[in-house]
């Protein structure tokens, strides 16, 4: 059986992250007999103007440059609860899928770990970004079925 040596973490800094991040954790740890494998994670965010179209007469750099430090932030909290350095915490710019398919590229990843809500009908018609980064990876994916907080 073949183990894991780098596993991407993709997570999308909602309250279901946690999740993602714990099933990545769990099969780092248990893939190795020696050393668990090693942990990026990444967050993605998309530029402004495609969320806009640019049609927006306005400099929105400042927004994103607040967005991404927001992320990095967030990131780093999430990494620091589970020992993972700072040069691992990925914040980049561009469509999810195409940049974690880059960063696995960079960093020799052979396993890329994102959440996934299970979404029916028009929502799965449409495609998520664990379907996107699912269809061009050139190595394994796991889809982890995320659960909402209780409660909701």
């Amino acid at each position: 059986m073949s183990y894991y040596r780098h596993i991407i973490v993709g997570l999308d800094l909602s309250d279901e992250s946690e999740q993602v991040l714990e099933r990545a954790s769990a099969i780092a740890g248990a893939t190795a007999t020696t050393a668990a494998s090693k942990i990026s994670l990444t967050h993605i965010i998309e530029p402004l103007t495609f969320a806009y179209g640019g049609d927006i007469p306005m400099d929105l750099s400042e927004v994103q440059e607040q967005l991404q430090a927001q992320a990095a932030e967030q990131l780093s909290s999430l990494g620091e609860n589970k020992g993972i350095a700072l040069q691992n915490q990925h914040v980049l710019i561009g469509q999810p899928a195409t940049e974690i398919h880059q960063l696995a590229d960079d960093q020799a990843a052979d396993l890329i770990v994102v959440g996934s809500h299970g979404r029916h009908g028009l929502a799965l018609l449409l495609g998520s970004t664990a379907n996107g980064v699912l269809h061009g990876a050139k190595c394994d994916v796991l889809a982890v079925r995320v659960r909402p907080p209780v409660g909701e």
